[in-house]
């Protein structure tokens, strides 16, 4: 299929009313199932957004917050294929500090899966295996046979302990509660019902041996047959799984740490004691770079990274990135893992102040390989967009799960409050604002005031008492103390301003004290 071949947004959409005049409450306002036609007002970022999925392209949006960016980047995820592959990490006998890497197939994780389900055996109820074998488990009281989990050191009818000692009467102990759980444990472990038990039994006139295992309050029967299958899998070479082939395709890694973003190993206190300590790879932990292989990389407000920004440009350009012990100081700083896939479609986020703080070399790597989207901030007040703002309302609502359906009337007043928006923070005339984040803390505002006055729909009066609940925390100060600054002059201690004279130091300078002046 060819770009070409793509359906219309207008064809993916759900059909609903033509216009705002015919909606009654948001209720009858659709949703559509595509998460990229759920961005209001990015046309244009929409757009290569899917051709970015489709062509596995990466992306710079540019804007200030709350106007879209993470919720571009989450619908591009939902766009891609599922992952092919699974990442393993595995045992290096000959030289544990250097685990290597194993790539499967998704045909071979799921041919592994299905081979491994031999191994689990039949699972019964604890009644149905033999009585000696159901004691020695710690599911039948010798004494009384009455069948409880093995989580009941004693039995719940008679008060004995379930697990006889060798040698010991099937008679009370009139001091157990005092001793009896010191004389069990020092006497002989064999009071401790056991793990597992293996025993034989006659199959079509064949003895074989099997296996019986506690699974929770059941029991797991392994045959002979799923008894050498599991051998063989412990004979293989040892390995963790570092990246799931059932993963999310959506990797956020805003504010990520260096180890956060490009794995570690941990620290083994007991230095890879053979009895004691863990081996070197199964200490291994993936970064966010390896866990967004096939998948996307989304980091808002890229330009915070700082020097760890060269990291993900090497990770783009090699398609791998090894994982090493990154304190000194630590059992892990001599492990270390190469070559680790990373191929991750890297959707970065900025606001325009901070386009100059983005490594050149990266942003050069993402416009050689993708596209740099600048998103809007107000879109024309026409028809058509007055029932996307409808649309985004409903989308709110059903997100937020505890607000009452809004209705036209409702409706029509955040148009009014957007339009006001748009001119005043954008310079936007004739137009609606797009930055939306703020505009659904009004919504919910609103909406919790019809909650609490017990109203069955969100109305035009809900949303005007919300605009005076919603302003900012400046403007309350500016209203309380007439500017922030005077807020901020009042806002405090006796004992403040005696230690901190930063709020109060013009007004109460002495000349005498400065006479070369304050400048």
């Amino acid at each position: 299929m060819t770009i070409g071949e793509t359906p219309s947004a207008a064809g993916r959409r759900p059909p609903g009313p033509a216009s705002l005049r015919e909606v009654t409450t948001s209720d009858e306002i659709p949703i559509p199932s595509d998460p990229l036609d759920r961005v209001i007002g990015q046309e244009k970022a929409v757009e290569i957004a899917r051709i970015a999925a489709y062509q596995r392209r990466h992306l710079l949006l540019v804007g200030p917050p709350g106007i879209g960016k993470s919720m571009t980047a989450q619908a591009l995820a939902l766009h891609l294929e599922r992952p092919h592959s699974e990442i393993r990490v595995v045992h290096n006998p000959e030289n544990p500090e250097r685990p290597s890497i194993e790539v499967l197939a998704r045909e071979e994780v799921l041919h592994e899966r299905e081979a491994a389900r031999t191994t689990e055996g039949v699972v019964i109820d604890a009644k149905e295996a033999p009585a000696s074998v159901a004691e020695r488990l710690g599911y039948r009281c010798a004494r009384c046979s009455f069948y409880s989990t093995p989580a009941d050191r004693y039995c719940p009818s008679c008060g004995n302990t379930k697990q006889l000692l060798p040698g010991a009467p099937n008679s009370g102990n009139p001091f157990r509660d005092l001793v009896g759980g010191i004389l069990e444990l020092t006497v002989s472990p064999g009071g401790n019902p056991q793990e597992s038990v293996r025993t034989t039994r006659l199959k079509d006139g064949v003895e074989e041996v099997v296996a019986y295992e506690r699974a929770g309050d059941r029991i797991r029967v392994l045959d002979q047959r799923s008894l050498e299958r599991r051998r063989q899998q412990q004979r293989e070479s040892p390995h963790k799984v570092l990246v799931k082939i059932d993963r999310n395709t959506f990797v956020m890694a805003t504010g990520a740490s260096e180890t956060e973003l490009l794995g570690d190993v941990r620290h083994d206190p007991y230095g890879g004691h053979p009895q004691l300590g863990t081996l070197p790879f199964e200490r291994v932990i993936p970064g966010a770079i390896h866990e967004a292989h096939e998948g996307v990389l989304f980091l808002d407000e890229l330009p915070h990274l700082g020097s760890l920004q060269r990291f993900i440009l090497t990770a783009m350009q090699e398609k791998r990135f090894p994982i090493s012990g990154r304190n000194p100081q630590s059992g892990g700083a001599s492990v270390r893992v190469d070559s680790v896939p990373c191929d991750f479609l890297l959707v970065a986020a900025c606001n325009i102040q901070d386009i100059q703080q983005v490594l050149s070399p990266l942003r050069s790597r993402i416009a050689g390989g993708g596209y740099e989207v600048l998103l809007d901030t107000a879109m024309p007040d026409t028809e058509r967009n007055q029932l996307r703002f409808a649309q985004f309302v409903a989308q709110e609502i059903a997100t937020d799960g505890r607000l009452r359906p809004a209705t036209r009337e409702a409706i029509v007043e955040l148009l009014i409050e957007s339009r006001r928006r748009a001119e005043r923070i954008d310079g936007r005339r004739n137009a609606l604002t797009l930055r939306l984040r703020e505009m659904g803390g009004l919504i919910r505002t609103a909406g919790d005031l019809a909650t609490i006055s017990g109203s069955q729909h969100l109305e035009a009066a809900h949303v005007k008492q919300a605009l005076d609940r919603a302003r900012s925390i400046e403007e309350q100060i500016r209203d309380a103390y007439g500017s922030f600054q005077g807020g901020m002059q009042k806002d405090v201690t006796e004992a403040q301003r005696q230690s901190m004279g930063y709020y109060t130091w013009n007004e109460n300078r002495d000349p005498s004290r400065y006479p070369g002046g304050y400048g």
